[in-house]
């Protein structure tokens, strides 16, 4: 009898605790969602137990639907994952080796020879990523673009660095990924995609050609989604996105994928060794690792106009961590961190909500000018209509919200930005507070 109440109580005590880990995690949802950092879905499973499944938001603000469980979102870069495994699976079948040359592929490639599809895989290549080319980006992405349109955006680029040598994110590595998949299978990307993991899986709500998709489940993706309006994202054409980030799915999916890879079911262990081991910045075939909480993780993010994503997951301890957004939101990252405190029971905050003050015009005046963080992030500050606006090149100008003097903060993305004087008073730098980094540059 007392081993019988000593059982029970122990199942009392576990479940007293999932409630309240459950009960934290609804609260850090909740206000996130509030403050208009999140608006998606979650879903949340420790220990092999679902702990939250929820969504959270408008699913579509022009008929003021909500996300759910079943809301369809697209993942972006997470499609990288998707993209590996089938690579690691031809590669077991022996239709192909991983260290075959570029060059087999496509003849005449500059500097063919010395790429391999390794190299592609765990952007060791150095080739150039079309993502940076902001003309296209900003004016054909939604238009189906042609195998030979993409290639020709990246093709006769230089390397940025010798193959193998440093480490570069390249989109169109993964494209080419995708093009060679088409041409040693004789099938369409997307149908292998399918055949190999989406009906292994049980992946029945996931596909690729978004803007064709009519689900009622089907999400809009928002550049900007507030109480006082919105702006919807155009929906990038899946020839575009391909095998570097087309796919659309749902939490639920994504979870069955992931338990399609704890038991091996996709790929042996042996190719999921290779994925999930690092190669340069901890990213390995198609998988980020890493660790939070304690814990060591693999994952990967994704964002696509309009939408976020980011899984990360702890494979030794069955688990995930699954959020999807439909809006452009960097908060991700510091909510996956939060949920991952949340469950190994470590300290973390609940987002605050910072207010504005209002700093005369002639103190926003001092703060103008151009600053050098990196070479590659200049920032160009100037006032307009009495707003004080900060645009990187390359990049969106964005409003700074004075919190107080010299401080400000960044309403679109979870930053601060403080500038320096000097002993005359005069503004000389400025540091960039983002993401638990900071980052100085002083003023030209």
């Amino acid at each position: 009898m007392k081993k019988i109440l000593f059982f029970t109580a122990t199942l009392f005590f576990l479940h007293a605790a999932l409630c309240q880990q459950t009960a934290k995690l609804e609260e850090l949802m909740d206000v996130y969602t509030r403050q208009y950092k999140f608006n998606g879905s979650v879903l949340v499973v420790h220990k092999g137990k679902i702990i939250l499944d929820k969504g959270y938001g408008l699913r579509n603000a022009a008929d003021s639907s909500r996300n759910d469980q079943n809301s369809i979102f697209q993942i972006g870069s997470i499609t990288k994952q998707f993209t590996a495994t089938v690579l690691l699976k031809l590669q077991e079948e022996k239709k192909l080796s991983l260290k075959n040359k570029l060059s087999q592929y496509f003849p005449g490639y500059p500097k063919g020879d010395s790429i391999t599809l390794e190299h592609l895989l765990t952007h060791t290549s150095g080739i150039y990523s079309y993502t940076d080319d902001q003309s296209f980006m900003t004016n054909e992405v939604a238009k189906p673009a042609s195998r030979e349109k993409m290639m020709a955006l990246f093709k006769n680029k230089p390397l940025l660095f010798s193959p193998g040598s440093q480490w570069s994110y390249s989109n169109s590595a993964y494209s080419l990924l995708g093009y060679i998949i088409e041409d040693v299978t004789k099938m369409p990307y997307e149908q292998v995609v399918r055949n190999y993991i989406f009906k292994k899986a049980g992946m029945g709500h996931s596909g690729f050609a978004f803007t064709l998709l009519t689900n009622p489940d089907k999400a809009t993706g928002y550049f900007r989604l507030k109480e006082d309006g919105n702006t919807p994202a155009p929906v990038v054409d899946s020839s575009v996105s391909y095998s570097a980030g087309s796919i659309y799915s749902t939490t639920g999916d994504l979870y069955n994928w992931f338990l399609a890879m704890q038991r091996n079911s996709i790929i042996s262990l042996a190719s999921k060794t290779i994925a999930y081991t690092p190669v340069l910045n901890k990213y390995g075939y198609g998988w980020v690792t890493d660790s939070i909480a304690g814990q060591k993780t693999i994952g990967h993010s994704g964002g696509i106009f309009g939408f976020t994503s980011n899984m990360v997951s702890v494979p030794g301890d069955s688990t995930t961590v699954i959020l999807l957004a439909n809006i452009g939101t960097p908060h991700l990252f510091t909510i996956t961190n939060s949920i991952y405190a949340i469950l190994y029971n470590q300290p973390y905050e609940l987002p605050r909500e910072r207010t504005a003050i209002v700093l005369p015009a002639e103190i926003l005046e001092q703060y103008t000018g151009v600053f050098e963080l990196l070479p590659e992030l200049v920032i160009k500050v100037s006032v307009e209509d009495g707003k004080l606006i900060a645009k990187p090149e390359g990049q969106e100008a964005l409003q700074l919200h004075p919190e107080k003097t010299d401080l400000f903060f960044l309403k679109e993305i979870d930053a601060q930005i403080k500038f320096t004087r000097n002993e005359k008073n005069e503004v000389i730098a400025m540091t960039l507070y983002q993401g638990g980094k900071e980052m100085t540059g002083k003023k030209r």
